[in-house]
């Protein structure tokens, strides 16, 4: 496969080498597990199924899961043993198979998920950083997206991930998906069964941005759009180089996004406190499922 999947267009044949994402063609998983820290309409009672894939196009500074999305830690998987897990998390009473990272496997993911009929939602939970048209291939394989949209301007998406057109791509990118999604449906106990949600995460010192992201949101998809303001970040990766990223986020700088949401009308928010912001809640990657 010559690869141009995402953004990055490395155009390198991933059977005999790697781009940027830093993986061969076959998955590669570092953990499947039912995981209970997602937004509660995703994990709710028995957790969201979720599948962490190894390597990453976007790769930034700061990465909590650094030592899979940087160092590519992992477990090389078949398209046969792929769906076993997916089934594995099923019968652990999944509500849902959550695909996390999975924007450079999207191709193979597409032709997995064409023949395999999953009885609960397939979530599609990634940075943003996408192609539209590799997404178009996704088309109705994929029950509910959920991206990132990180960054508003392209001096900061340099900065901490290499991709000036960050934001260029990833808003073209969830345009798409919600044209793929155009409604949110939930099932009689708040489940989401099909729809769109948008995660931002607060940066320190990047208050403005986050504002010009939810602004971006309520013009262009209006304020009844579901979005997740994400206050976990805490010190990970590589940020020696960058001494505004080695601190949590202030009170204050909480304060002046949440606030920003009320007075802009967002109705459909989930809202992480602060104490997200903990080590603690960072899973273990040691090939637990595979």
């Amino acid at each position: 496969m010559v690869c141009h999947m995402c953004p990055r267009s490395c155009c390198v044949d991933r059977k005999n080498s790697v781009g940027f994402c830093g993986v061969p063609e076959e998955f590669v998983v570092a953990r499947a597990a039912l995981h209970f820290w997602e937004e509660p309409c995703i994990s709710g009672k028995n957790g969201s199924g979720t599948v962490f894939f190894s390597g990453c196009n976007l790769r930034c500074a700061y990465c909590q899961n650094y030592p899979i999305s940087h160092d590519c830690f992992g477990k090389g998987v078949s398209d046969e043993k792929l769906t076993e897990i997916f089934d594995s998390l099923i019968e652990q009473g999944a509500q849902n198979i959550n695909l996390v990272n999975p924007t450079h496997y999207a191709l193979q993911l597409a032709r997995v998920l064409k023949d395999y009929k999953s009885p609960v939602p397939i979530v599609y939970n990634s940075s943003g950083y996408e192609s539209v048209e590799t997404l178009k291939k996704l088309e109705g394989l994929i029950d509910i997206y959920l991206p990132d949209l990180k960054y508003s301007t392209p001096d900061k998406a340099e900065k901490y991930s290499a991709a000036s057109d960050y934001f260029e791509k990833a808003s073209a990118a969830v345009a798409e998906m919600r044209r793929q999604v155009p409604e949110d449906i939930f099932s009689p106990d708040g489940m989401l069964l099909k729809g769109l949600i948008i995660r931002h995460l607060i940066l320190p010192m990047n208050t403005n941005r986050s504002l010009e992201i939810f602004a971006w949101i309520k013009k262009t998809l209006g304020e009844k759009t579901l979005v997740s303001l994400m206050a976990q970040y805490t010190p990970c990766g590589k940020i020696d180089a960058f001494p505004e990223l080695q601190r949590k986020i202030t009170g204050r700088e909480y304060e002046k996004v949440l606030s920003f949401l009320e007075e802009e009308g967002f109705e459909n928010a989930f809202v992480q406190q602060r104490t997200a912001a903990d080590s603690g809640f960072i899973p273990d990657f040691d090939l637990t499922g595979i």
